[in-house]
């Protein structure tokens, strides 16, 4: 009777058709190996070395649910962070000429921001910091500070909400 395949080996046979599916319900390459990746490491837990029965259609719906939670996250995170954000930070980063009303507001709105930032719990602060600040992927966020990737996304997102409500951002 022949040796069944173990866990790992049924991973990277189907591999690459896990990372079609979740791409094709995120829509992006690179959000889809973020996928794939907690889905490997989330398989591997349930399965504790053993072999699970039907472990292909585990790992394909394991993929799925976090696929659709991305997706979810996406959308939430794209209504909290728009382009105007940023052209905003870009086109006063632009201004040669600094007008003294222009740096008072911004000193007062970086005021805000600190005092913001410093009523985040520890580990939120941090994870905005590292992804703001030192430009830090959310899966690099995950690994410094020993969380799963949804939770690295989500603080990072609380830390961008919180602020711009005290900001007074819409």
């Amino acid at each position: 009777m022949g040796q069944k395949p173990s866990n790992l080996d049924i991973f990277v046979t189907h591999r690459r058709a896990l990372l079609n599916y979740a791409s094709s319900i995120i829509g992006s390459r690179s959000h889809a190996e973020d996928v794939v990746q907690e889905a490997w490491l989330r398989f591997h837990e349930a399965s504790k070395g053993r072999f699970l029965e039907d472990s292909k259609s585990y790992l394909f719906r394991i993929v799925r649910n976090l696929a659709f939670d991305g997706r979810r996250r996406m959308k939430r995170e794209s209504q909290i962070i728009t382009d105007d954000d940023f052209d905003t930070a870009a086109n006063a980063c632009t201004d040669r000429v600094v007008s003294p009303e222009t740096v008072a507001l911004y000193k007062d709105e970086y005021a805000l921001v600190m005092n913001a930032l410093a009523q985040l719990p520890d580990r939120t602060r941090i994870a905005f910091e590292m992804h703001r600040f030192g430009g830090a992927k959310l899966r690099e966020i995950a690994a410094a500070l020993d969380i799963s990737l949804p939770l690295a996304h989500r603080l990072v997102t609380d830390a961008v909400q919180h602020c711009k409500e005290q900001l007074g951002w819409p």
